[in-house]
């Protein structure tokens, strides 16, 4: 029997890889704050600097409960809230104390946006030598677009992500989350990670890490541009089919969808035994990827031909059977209701600072040492103000001076 090597996610004495690293988190929305998100979940400690009054406005996004968004609880996990005005000087100068003493500084803001408060990198590495930058915006701190503003729905777009999400001849469409955000924040975190172990390694320095949305998207877009460059081939949209591999595609049940993967040989060979077509499993043509490219749409209609009459379930079984890998599409209840995710702890209650249980997702990757856990539930705004600031040094009556003069919350 395998040895379970899951450990304890609840446990509060549970060792964590990023104990003892402290993170100035400037950004806002998604892809700042998903970096941080990341580095809280293992264990860093994350200071979160919002803006008066409204706060980040993912607080807003959404669907809310008791007037916040649940999507703040999962992005917001493992955070302090320090409520602050960056564009007086005062705010400034609590922000320069509290970058002094960390190891990260996150911000997603437009470029020259910090060099305009006075906090650009170089003054802060003066100030703080060892102090990592993550950047992220939407072309990068260089470059003809710079200035230019840029969402994640733009970077998709620009590294030729968006362009392929479409049945061919329609409109191409979201992937249905905020998946630029989201690949730059883990590049980003990726980044923080290699300049972390540099430090250490190498003398203590610390750098800049420079992560543009679309760049981080078109990371991910694999044979794209070497496919143009030898052939000049453009690939297009393709729907749910992968192109150039088959069959890999989504077929039609009684009850939905199923997702199949059949583009192993060996694979090919069982998932057309399984479903009665033993004159396309033995066809010589079929035996490599090429002939099976060729014939994509008459493979694809015999594994229609077979789902389409079947429920789900039924296929999912069938197939799993024959070792073929093939998968329904889950929906949030699909998710909620497995048993596979809470094996794995992939759903985990939380309860928020008012009181109420709230499921939402668990931590990625499992480290079987120094697991991730959530150790506190989002802050509300400005909650961890002055608590911040006193360890920051600041006196109780420089800190209600402070708030009197509107600089802090």
């Amino acid at each position: 029997m395998a040895q379970d090597l899951r450990p304890d996610v609840s446990s509060p004495s549970a060792p964590q890889a990023l104990a003892g690293v402290r993170v100035v988190e400037m950004g806002q929305l998604i892809a700042g704050p998903f970096a941080g998100k990341t580095l809280g979940d293992f264990g860093a400690d994350v200071v979160k600097i919002e803006a008066l009054g409204t706060g980040d406005p993912l607080r807003q996004w959404r669907l809310l409960q008791d007037g916040t968004s649940v999507w703040w609880q999962v992005q917001s996990r493992n955070k302090q809230s320090v409520a602050l005005d960056l564009r007086q000087p005062e705010g400034q100068d609590i922000a320069r104390r509290l970058i002094a003493e960390a190891d990260v500084l996150i911000e997603n803001f437009r470029p020259g946006t910090l060099e305009g408060w006075g906090l650009a990198p170089e003054q802060l590495h003066a100030l703080n030598p060892g102090l990592i930058v993550l950047r992220i915006s939407g072309y990068g701190q260089t470059g003809p677009y710079r200035d230019l503003p840029g969402f994640g729905v733009v970077g998709e777009a620009m590294g030729g992500l968006r362009h392929l999400t479409a049945e061919p001849g329609r409109v191409p469409v979201r992937v249905g989350v905020s998946i630029g955000d989201t690949l730059a924040a883990l590049h980003g975190t990726i980044g923080v990670l290699l300049a972390l172990y540099h430090r250490k390694a190498h003398g203590g320095a610390g750098q800049v890490i420079d992560v543009a949305l679309h760049e981080a998207v078109f990371n991910c877009m694999e044979s794209l541009i070497p496919e143009y460059s030898a052939f000049g081939a453009v690939r297009e949209p393709a729907g749910s089919a992968l192109p150039g591999i088959a069959p890999s595609n989504a077929y039609p049940c009684q009850d939905g969808w199923v997702l199949v993967a059949g583009n192993g040989d060996s694979i090919f060979k069982r998932l057309m035994a399984a479903i009665g077509r033993q004159d396309l499993a033995d066809d010589p043509q079929l035996a490599g990827n090429a002939g099976r490219v060729a014939r994509a749409e008459e493979i694809d209609a015999a594994i229609a031909a077979w789902t389409g009459p079947r429920q789900v379930a039924d296929v999912v079984q069938q197939l799993a059977a024959a070792r073929v890998p093939a998968g329904k599409v889950y929906t949030a209840r699909d998710i909620a209701e497995d048993p596979h995710y809470r094996a794995r702890d992939m759903l985990l209650t939380q309860t928020t600072r008012e009181g109420r249980e709230l499921l939402m997702p668990g931590i990625v990757p499992k480290l079987s040492g120094t697991p991730g856990r959530v150790r506190a539930s989002a802050p509300r705004l400005g909650e961890d103000t002055d608590a911040v600031l006193a360890e920051a040094g600041l006196t109780p009556g420089q800190i209600a001076l402070l708030r009197a003069k509107g600089v802090v919350q």
